[in-house]
């Protein structure tokens, strides 16, 4: 909307770059374009404002599929006004020269043109065309549809409205018949999961079977080990009492040989020293045989005295002195006869 002041029973009118303004003064047109920005009379001026950005329409209307199933199309239309003198002569964009705001409803009008125009199109299509197809490639062809139609409608040009773009957002069934829809999709779906449940337990049966096997042929191999390592055990315990054995066999044979040796040394010995102890003997007796009497008798006298304890006195009696004495004092011939 334009900006409108007063100034001393004048008024200023400022416009957007966006606004394409008509001045009619008298009858005769005085300003026309864009961004313009004059001073008037309110009393003879004649204002149009026409609108030349673009714009977007969203509609939403009902219709009705081969089968007889009623669908919701929403659909987005972006237009703007290309002839904005031809607009103003067929639509009312004139505009309060006090206030600058509309004095119709110029853009509800070509709402309104367009709606019906698309509305018109997309029924045309969707009335031959079933619901399950509808809802696969109704968007594609009913935004087809539609552009063609707009584009080939002659009141749009006349009227300096150009279309710039038809979009189509979704075309849905209604909420009974859409759960309807989904249900086949859903057990499809439901079944799958299930399929792939099923398959997934399958593998994991199969996995758990393979693990035992292989758990089982573990034990198995480790129990032919096991009898190989008992075996082997054995065969090393009666190879080491064999050894062993044999060991103590060798053992005891240089034990025994060693003793036997030691007693013939011994018995050797004990002839070497029976021999020489009967050679010392009789060369003993030999001596003591050729010896004198009175000699013997001193050897044995020392003999004794070497054997007899320690005596710290003695007391002899007169007897035994003097017969001691007399057998001292006789001479040694007498002793001998």
């Amino acid at each position: 909307m334009a900006d409108i002041i007063r100034r001393f029973g004048w008024r200023h009118l400022r416009s957007a770059p966006t606004a394409h303004i008509r001045h009619h003064k008298r009858g005769r047109l005085v300003h026309d374009g864009r961004g313009l920005s004059f001073w008037y009379r309110s009393l003879s001026a004649a204002l149009s404002e026409v609108p030349v950005d673009d714009r977007e329409l969203a509609m939403a209307f009902h219709a009705r599929t081969a089968d007889f199933q009623d669908v919701t199309v929403q659909a987005t239309v972006t237009y703007r006004i290309s002839g904005p003198a031809e607009a103003a002569d067929r639509l009312d964009f004139s505009v309060d020269p006090d206030t600058g705001s509309w004095r119709g409803a110029p853009l509800e009008q070509i709402a309104t043109l367009l709606t019906e125009t698309a509305q018109q199109h997309s029924l045309d299509v969707l009335a031959r065309t079933p619901l399950a197809v509808a809802l696969v490639d109704g968007v594609t062809s009913v935004r087809q549809r539609v552009a063609d139609g707009l584009a080939a409608e002659p009141r749009l040009p006349d009227t300096g409205i150009e279309v710039v773009a038809v979009r189509v957002v979704a075309i849905r069934p209604e909420a009974e018949v859409e759960r309807a829809l989904r249900t086949p999709a859903r057990e499809q779906i439901q079944q799958e999961a299930d399929r792939a449940t099923y398959e997934r337990r399958a593998v994991a049966v199969e996995r758990e079977r393979a693990i035992a096997e292989n758990e089982l042929a573990s034990q198995i191999e480790l129990a032919r080990r096991e009898e190989q390592l008992v075996e082997q055990r054995g065969i090393n315990t009666r190879r080491e009492a064999e050894e062993k054995a044999a060991a103590d066999g060798v053992r005891t044979e240089a034990e025994a040989a060693r003793k036997v040796r030691l007693a013939h040394a011994d018995a050797e010995a004990e002839r070497e020293t029976g021999a020489a102890r009967a050679e010392a003997r009789a060369a003993w007796l030999r001596v003591h045989g050729e010896a004198d009497p009175s000699t013997l008798h001193a050897m044995a006298v020392t003999r004794l005295a070497e054997n007899l304890p320690r005596i710290e006195s003695i007391a002899l009696s007169p007897d035994v002195l003097s017969g001691l004495l007399t057998r001292l004092g006789r001479p040694q011939g007498g002793a001998g006869s």
